[in-house]
């Protein structure tokens, strides 16, 4: 009789993020909070006012208020820590630019961070313009055609090139999850959408892209660069559509796309991500995570409105 095979010993755990500062506590921020304080990690959260605070408390982050893109007001000094995660949305009413906050801003914080902890970039899917072809991962070059994604090429760069570099840059496809759906208002308003509808939309779940950051932080040596969608692109006909059927909207409407607007139709591939750094995904498929949610959940009257990470529709 051929014995069993011997069982491998089990090497030692992956290190684990102990300490952390989030910088931007909005919607994504705060789930990445949330997931280290709970399991004990010393959480800070870098938030610019006393109502982004209190919700910052609530995840089981220190708030610590600071506005890092007004170089009027010096940044108080900041913990030392594991991992700092650049989690920031673009306030349009602050009275500053998307290249303030997110390279002017971003150098700011790097520079006032002791130590030499992680530093997890969350970039966006929109540093690829509408030429950068079908399918893309870490692999693509990019060339963006909006301010958006050239300005966060940019900070992407400066991070390569920091002392604190090369850190990790993640970019993130469309957040969706309750409370945040993709033009949701636009559509319940019978506001035409700018697309095709044939065209690729690409969607990560909140929970999913907070799970992902978590593991960059906890992994013993990631890459400099992921991409991250869950890895099923959607007809933006079959999106909308389906939102449409869910909240009671009046059917989709299309118009010619904006050349200068979000969108365009690319696939975007996060197999890396999963294959390096062990991510697996709680909702898998967008279709059916919407399909699940609760009434209220659909609304995004329900939930809190922070401003978003840089990641949008894609």
């Amino acid at each position: 009789m051929t014995p069993p095979p011997a069982t491998p010993s089990p090497g030692p755990p992956p290190p684990r993020v102990a300490s952390a500062l989030v910088v931007g506590c909005g919607y994504l921020g705060r789930r990445i909070a949330a997931r280290l304080a709970a399991r004990g990690g010393r959480v800070h959260g870098i938030v610019r006012g006393a109502p982004s605070a209190a919700l910052a408390e609530a995840s089981g982050a220190r708030a610590i208020l600071a506005d890092v893109a007004d170089p009027r007001v010096p940044l108080p000094t900041l913990p030392e820590v594991d991992l700092v995660v650049w989690s920031v949305g673009f306030d349009r009413a602050a009275g500053v630019g998307y290249r303030d906050v997110h390279v002017t801003g971003f150098a700011r914080l790097l520079e006032a961070l002791p130590a030499r902890p992680r530093v997890v970039f969350v970039s966006s899917t929109g540093v690829w313009g509408r030429d950068d072809g079908p399918d893309v991962d870490e692999t693509t070059p990019a060339h963006p055609d909006r301010e958006a994604g050239r300005v966060l090429l940019e900070a992407e760069a400066l991070l390569g090139a920091h002392r604190l570099g090369p850190g990790t840059t993640l970019r993130l496809a469309g957040i969706y999850g309750p409370g945040r759906l993709p033009r949701l208002e636009s559509l319940r308003a019978g506001v035409p959408i700018a697309a095709d509808p044939d065209s690729w939309l690409n969607l990560v779940h909140v929970d999913d892209a907070a799970a992902a950051v978590v593991a960059i932080g906890d992994h013993p040596s990631p890459g400099p660069l992921y991409v991250l969608s869950d890895g099923r692109p959607l007809r933006r006909r079959d999106w909308y559509g389906r939102l449409a059927a869910l909240t009671g909207s009046p059917a989709p409407r299309w118009t010619a796309p904006d050349p200068a607007g979000r969108g365009g139709d690319k696939r975007v591939d996060p197999r890396r991500l999963l294959a390096e750094v062990g991510v697996s995904f709680a909702h898998p498929d967008a279709l059916r995570a919407v399909d699940g949610m609760l009434p209220g959940e659909l609304d995004a009257s329900a939930a809190p409105r922070p401003t978003p990470p840089p990641a949008g529709e894609r």
